[in-house]
């Protein structure tokens, strides 16, 4: 099956946070408060694309306060951090929406998402992703973590089943 037959069926949508949606650094004060750097074309295609019906959410392995505060902003259908076991909690994702792994993407960066890359019927990875995981996604992208890479698979994912220009449409309805 051809990558663009996977994305046509895509419901789901789910990212890892670092390295994905960010660059992968993690930035400390002196205070010990972290930052993090979000593109915001992502931010925007995640908070448009559910317009559409597709689900959108997060699986991340750190715990971090500014994370959980980007879900909330987003919208996120859900959004679960701190997460050591990607598999186990993606099987309650699944269960909770009815979706089967066919219609799952997972983007991901690093050994920890290999698993579920390997799981869900369309894998993707920024082109700085670990190279392991370069090596068994089904889309690698041109963009790099934090610079667009969700943005970049849910385009494909939308031109792949012609809804690209509905929500071009939709974002320039007054």
């Amino acid at each position: 099956m051809n990558n663009k037959h996977k994305a046509s069926v895509v419901k789901v949508i789910i990212s890892d946070v670092d390295g994905v949606l960010t660059d992968g650094g993690i930035i400390y004060d002196s205070q010990g408060n972290e930052s993090k750097r979000f593109h915001v074309r992502d931010g925007l295609m995640m908070k448009h694309i559910q317009s559409l019906g597709f689900k959108v959410g997060v699986i991340t392995g750190r715990d971090s306060s500014v994370v959980r505060k980007r879900c909330e902003e987003l919208g996120l259908a859900f959004h679960y951090h701190g997460i050591k076991d990607k598999i186990q909690c993606y099987e309650k994702i699944k269960a909770t929406y009815n979706f089967s792994d066919v219609e799952v993407a997972y983007i991901g960066d690093d050994w920890n998402d290999l698993s579920l890359l390997q799981r869900v019927g369309f894998s993707a990875a920024p082109v700085d992703a670990a190279e392991a995981v370069r090596k068994s996604v089904d889309f690698l992208l041109h963009s790099k973590g934090g610079e667009g890479a969700f943005r970049e698979l849910a385009e494909y994912i939308l031109k792949s089943q012609n809804q690209y220009e509905t929500l071009l449409n939709n974002f320039f309805k007054p």
